[in-house]
This record gives C-alpha cells, structure tokens and sequence, in this order.
C-alpha cells in the first residue's frame, strides 16, 4: 500500500503519531493526536483509523500502553515522503534563486551607477547576505562510498553545501536515519539555541556515525559566516578626483585601489550588517570611517533588506564637504526603491 492508498487522513494521523513519538519517547494515543493535528475529528473516529493502520503494519501498539509507536514499516514511509517532498522543494528552490541572482546583478550594477551618477560620488552596492540564523532543513546525501553531501538551507533560502567525509561505511538505512534525526531536532531553530548538550545528545543518538554529526554542525556554524562570495559592485570611483581636497593627495589612490581590491569594502559591509541596529542610514566622517583608506573621506551607508535575514548594503564614499542633503535624499530613495522590489512575505 502506497501513500495514496493510505489516504490524506490516516496519513495525517501518522505523521502526528511519529513527530509525537520523535519528540516524546512515549507511545501516542489519540487523545494526544486530537490535539495535535488539523483533522477536528473524535477520539473514537481516530481509534478506529490508528486500529487501521496497525493492522496494516505501520503502527505497533507496546504490551504495557494503550498507546501506539511508529514500526519500521511506518518510519519508512515517512522518511520517504519526507525526502521527496524536500527533494522538491529544493529542486523549485535552487531553479528559483538561480534566476533572481541573474536579475540581481543586473538591478544592483543599475543602481550603484544611477547612484553615482545623481551624486557625483564614488559608490558601492553589496548583494544581500544572510542575516537569519534559523535553520530551514537539512539534507544528507551520499556522494560515494567515502562521502556524503550535507544540503544546509537557511532562513532567506541561503543554499549551502558542504562535503563530508567518512570514516565509517554509511548504509542507506543509516543515512535515512541520520535525516530524520538532524531535521526532527534542528527543523527551525535558530542556531544560537544549539548548546554542547543539544549536540552531545544527537552525536549520543547517531551512534558510530557522530562524527558525521559533528562535521554536519561544523557546517552549520560555517554557513552563518557572511558569505565569502558577496558581490559588491562599484561605480564613479573616478569621481574622487573632481574633488581638489583628495585628487591632490596619496588617498585618492588609496580610495581607487580600495575599489579594486574590495577587501576593504568587504569589511565595511560586514561591520555596517554586524550592527543589527543599522537599518537606517548611517554617516561616518573622517576618522569615523570604518575603512582605513578613507580616513579623508566622509562614508554614507544604509541597509537595504529582502525579509527573512537577507540584507544588503549601499555606500557612498565622497568627501567631507559631500552635500549631505542631496546624499541622503538620494539614498532614501534607493534604499526604499530596493526595499520594495525585493522584499518578499513569506
């Protein structure tokens, strides 16, 4: 009998069965799945569904409870559905933001160069990074006898990919298992809620496989880095030598080469999304400046969001007499025009 003969209702009450039994350790009766899933039907009409589905094998019912718990036959169906229904969604996902990075780059180059062009500043657009440390899922799978794959979304659908190496043969069983465990646990959490205890029960759990664990949360933490490949996108870096104040002096090199290089920048994106309270518009002048390059130079900065922790930053680099007004007006308008094209609710 497949998932289609089973029906949508005895189906539900599986799933309420099993995510019960995974969080509790106790055997499920149907007051409990009454409570817990969205059918609004009795206790008796539950009874006589989970009887079904006992006689059918995917629920054993203990000697000593009235209670039931998942059997073999019952965690495999729902580790398979499971994997199927995230399979696909990663698929749609991974298509989806392969086709907004492309529209991206062109909307962010677009707007670093009308930025630069309405001020006559040098200027500078980050692509958004993630902000969110929730975990969405995770997805094990296996590469070769010697690897698996560790698939890590994350709030804003960061995709992340990690290989692991195996110091244990794996068995498809095992990895099946490994899934449930890692995405039962971690399923929504928001990372800092991940304590040594929490990981030193799932390594407990995962038997001769900790390891994998290990590196699986290894890979986690690394994710919520900023990423390593933002892009920034610069333009009007020349107009620094319209100004007397900095073309007159080592610093306009040095601001090109910042440009260049875009270390520097890099640090300044990191340090303006580090401040959570920076969503507005910030101005550094002189000394103020986070970049060591534009110490002669006054630095305007705002943050730009796509919701669910993904966040961007605009900058505009000009000297300390810029026209202030103009910038920020200018700024705003980016700011919210970028706001409301990305934004998306969830």
């Amino acid at each position: 009998m497949n998932e289609h003969e089973l029906g949508d209702r005895k189906l539900k009450i599986l799933y309420g069965i099993i995510k019960t039994y995974l969080e509790t350790g106790e055997p499920v009766g149907s007051r409990t799945i009454s409570k817990y899933t969205d059918l609004n039907l009795s206790s008796a009409t539950i009874r006589n569904e989970m009887a079904d589905l006992e006689e059918l094998g995917y629920i054993i019912q203990p000697h000593t409870s009235a209670g039931r718990i998942p059997s073999d036959k019952g965690y495999r169906l729902y580790v398979d559905l499971l994997i199927e229904e995230k399979e696909q969604e990663l698929n749609e996902m991974q298509e989806q933001m392969l086709e907004k990075a492309d529209k991206m780059e062109h909307l962010l180059k677009q707007a670093a160069k009308v930025l630069a062009s309405n001020t006559n500043y040098a200027t500078m657009v980050s692509t958004p990074v993630n902000n969110s440390n929730k975990i969405k899922f995770i997805q094990l799978s296996m590469v070769d006898d010697d690897q698996v794959i560790a698939v890590i979304v994350l709030g804003g659908n960061v995709i992340k990919n990690k290989i692991i190496n195996l110091d244990e043969p794996l068995s498809n069983e095992n990895l099946l298992k490994l899934n449930m465990l890692l995405n039962t646990t971690l399923n929504g959490m928001p990372i800092e809620e991940i304590s040594l205890g929490l990981i030193a029960r799932l390594k407990e759990q995962a038997g001769i496989h900790s390891t994998v664990i290990g590196n699986v949360l290894d890979a986690v933490a690394d994710a919520i880095q900023i990423d390593d490949d933002m892009q920034i996108y610069t333009s009007g870096a020349t107009n620094i030598f319209k100004y007397p104040e900095l073309s007159d002096k080592q610093s306009a090199q040095d601001i090109i080469s910042a440009f260049e290089e875009k270390q520097q920048l890099t640090e300044l994106v990191t340090q303006t999304l580090a401040q959570e309270e920076n969503t507005g518009i910030q101005v550094y002048i002189g000394d103020e400046t986070p970049v060591q390059n534009m110490k002669d130079c006054s630095v305007v900065t705002a943050t730009y969001e796509l919701g669910d922790g993904m966040k961007g930053t605009i900058g505009i680099i000009g000297p300390k007499r810029m026209d202030y007004e103009h910038v920020l007006k200018s700024m705003k308008r980016l700011q919210n025009e970028l706001d409301a094209m990305f934004h998306k609710k969830e």
